[in-house]
């Protein structure tokens, strides 16, 4: 896996775990991912570690309340012993955090109204509504120019550090995650299997054609993990992939994989 320390920063490492609990798109559905932790401690292991594979927030109407159980679920791992490390518990960014971001971002885009409808129909409005906002008042601060989508974005930013541990949660998210040994690589939605792991830029969230084409070990990495799945296609495992998304906030069911540290899969729970 090349790439500079900054890079390397940006992904999480869990390096003291002996297995990996990989939690799929919750997508607001804060009742599955409660009943998803409950089988997962009840399962749990010492030396086992949790990382959620992005898609926290977005279509469900329990953004908030999602949000607000990763955080308690985070709390109860990291007092569990041995003595564990901060990245033994990570949360990756997925489409949905992502396109968050970026709208908090929206007074430096050069087409915010575009921008606006098509993050609109890839699920980002319960999103806003849960933080206090609309997509009128945004439309209408788009309308207004840079220094009212500015203003908007600050109120917003506001919302958000009102429910405690949310600012928090929103900046230590990470692009991507792998162990120690760097034979698991665990992302959102996609991945070019062309370029370099450290490289990926926007790929992680937007090249699912590119993570279907992965059909052997990448970049060092025996097998990759991911959570989310445009195409809805359920849970798939290729010979150097697996995907874990059964749809949850979107009718389906959620899925949580226990890996080994060599890819095999050691338990799974669904809700």
């Amino acid at each position: 896996m090349d790439g500079s320390a900054g890079d390397f920063q940006k992904f999480g490492v869990l390096r003291s775990v002996e297995r990996i609990w990989a939690v799929a798109a919750v997508r607001g559905d804060v009742d599955k991912l409660t009943t998803v932790h409950q089988q997962i401690a009840d399962a749990f292991q010492p030396g086992d570690g949790v990382v959620y594979l992005g898609d926290i927030i977005g279509f469900g109407d329990n953004v908030t309340a999602t949000i607000d159980e990763v955080l308690r679920f985070r709390c109860a791992v990291m007092a569990l012993p041995p003595l564990r490390f901060a990245d033994d518990f990570v949360v990756l960014r997925g489409r949905q955090e992502e396109m968050w971001r970026k709208l908090l971002q929206l007074q430096f885009a050069p087409n915010p109204g575009e921008v606006i409808d098509w993050m609109s129909e890839r699920g980002v409005d319960p999103t806003l509504r849960a933080y206090g906002g609309s997509l009128d008042q945004l439309r209408q601060a788009a309308r207004e120019g840079p220094v009212a989508l500015a203003r908007w974005s600050q109120n917003i930013k506001q919302q958000i550090a009102s429910y405690p541990g949310h600012s928090a949660f929103y900046a230590c998210l990470r692009r991507a995650a792998h162990n120690g040994d760097h034979s698991l690589l665990f992302v959102n939605c996609g991945l070019d299997p062309d370029r370099p792991v450290t490289s990926q830029s926007d790929s992680f969230w937007w090249d699912a054609r590119g993570f279907q084409r992965i059909t052997a070990p990448i970049g060092g990495f025996h097998r990759v993990v991911r959570g989310s799945d445009p195409e809805r296609g359920g849970w798939h495992e290729g010979p150097a992939t697996l995907t874990v998304d059964g749809g949850c906030g979107l009718g389906g069911a959620l899925h949580a994989a226990c890996l080994t540290a060599t890819g095999e899969i050691a338990d799974v729970v669904t809700a």
